[in-house]
């Protein structure tokens, strides 16, 4: 199927383009976002190659028993402590570590006194009070609540779209119907419900994306549906109903071309508002079930060790950087929706 672009359209891209902020901005968080979807490779305490003993492992992608490399449990072994004891007993062992060579998941005490440890040349941004390196958990960190925003965000425009454009599309009892019991659903009290339902079901990573996106859809069906009430007395809508179109082709390939605007426009700040509703659900405990890498355990580690103050800069920085990023993205494509700016970055 052919995809045509319609010169609106693409003097809008044009006009995003111009924004250098924007651009660079959005290549710098794609670019992120990419190492990240690779952090349980490149963020990890098992080497991506190694030789013992001449043969071939692959670790970070294959599973093997301590026993394959002499020892005495089936369980698979800390390579970390594998190399170093290989080495002091003179056997013929390589590694081609990770990036970051630290787990997420697994404290380091092996410095003396009590975590969290300040930075070192070992752990560039310390550990937290359990001994877990920060730099590793806040890239893992930064996948989960960047990937659970995306989906939260991807779902709850999809209901917007719907739930909005079929109130515009039907208009009259239908949409006063629609519309009296939208307020009705917005007025619930949102963190009880997550509360309560993760109480009840756990606190899954998809289960929290479900009730999440019960909610999000709201703000933007109120602008889908304004779109669609003015396009829906259009005269080409009116043809295509008159020529006997399905309402389904006249509500997703006509209308909805028309109606993106809104979309497009509230998508970045979307995704702002589902970081920030993530990070602050495990700020309180209320998020993903511990010991997931997150940035609210982590803020809320840093508040109960106000000594170790790194924790506390290092994941405040990293949502900072995140939420200026994308909102930089947020004002570009704004602007280049906005007919008015044409000649802004000229």
């Amino acid at each position: 199927m052919r995809i045509v672009i319609s010169p609106e359209m693409k003097t809008k891209w044009v006009r995003f383009k111009k924004n250098k902020i924007a651009v660079r901005s959005f290549w710098a968080l794609v670019i992120i976002y990419a190492f990240s979807l690779l952090s349980p490779w490149l963020v990890n305490d098992e080497p991506l190659l190694m030789r013992f003993e001449g043969k071939t492992y692959f670790p970070a992608f294959v599973t093997y028993a301590e026993t394959e490399f002499g020892g005495t449990y089936q369980t698979e072994p800390d390579y970390l402590q594998l190399i170093a004891e290989s080495k002091k007993e003179g056997k013929h062992v390589w590694a081609l570590m990770p990036l970051v060579a630290h787990d997420p998941l697994k404290a380091d005490l092996s410095d003396s006194g009590t975590p969290p440890f300040a930075p070192s040349f070992k752990h560039l941004l310390g550990t937290d009070a359990n001994g877990r390196d920060v730099l590793a958990r806040l890239i893992h960190g930064f996948r989960i609540c960047m990937s659970f925003s995306l989906l939260l965000t991807l779902l709850g425009t999809f209901l917007g779209i719907v739930i909005g454009g079929i109130q515009g599309y039907l208009g009259g009892k239908w949409d006063i119907f629609m519309q009296r019991g939208i307020e009705i659903w917005s007025s619930l009290p949102f963190l009880y419900v997550v509360i309560l339902i993760g109480s009840i079901y756990g606190r899954s990573f998809i289960l929290l994306i479900g009730i999440m996106a019960l909610f999000d859809w709201v703000s933007l069906s109120y602008y889908m549906r304004g779109e669609y009430l003015k396009l829906r007395s259009l005269p080409y809508v009116r043809a295509a109903k008159m020529l006997g179109m399905s309402w389904t082709h006249i509500f997703f390939k006509e209308m909805l071309p028309n109606a993106l605007t809104p979309v497009i426009s509230l998508f970045p700040f979307t995704l702002i508002g589902g970081i920030g509703s993530l990070t602050a659900l495990d700020f309180l405990g209320f998020g993903l079930e511990p010991p997931t890498p997150s940035w609210g355990e982590l803020m809320s580690q840093g508040l109960n060790n106000l000594y170790a103050p790194w924790i506390s800069i290092s994941t405040v920085a990293a949502l900072f950087v995140t939420l200026l990023l994308t909102a930089f993205v947020g004002e570009g494509i704004r602007d280049a929706m906005d007919p008015k700016s044409g000649d802004r970055y000229e």
